[in-house]
């Protein structure tokens, strides 16, 4: 497998998200899927486009001030 390209699973774990989270990041197209090439039941997640996701700290849970 390319190490442009990562599995939804490893997406997220590398963004520390729920399953549920994960597809509505993908729902609302803020990930976008594409089929394994040897697996048709795999989608992989562009790695750059998850890592800036994460360096934008966008799925992190609002804190609320107290």
């Amino acid at each position: 497998m390319s190490t442009e390209l990562m599995t939804i699973g490893d997406a997220q774990a590398l963004l520390r998200v729920s399953k549920k989270k994960m597809a509505q990041l993908i729902r609302d197209g803020v990930l976008v899927t594409l089929p394994n090439p040897l697996d048709k039941r795999i989608k992989l997640v562009k790695r750059a486009d998850v890592e800036a996701l994460a360096a934008r700290g966008a799925t992190a849970k609002k804190e609320t001030a107290a």
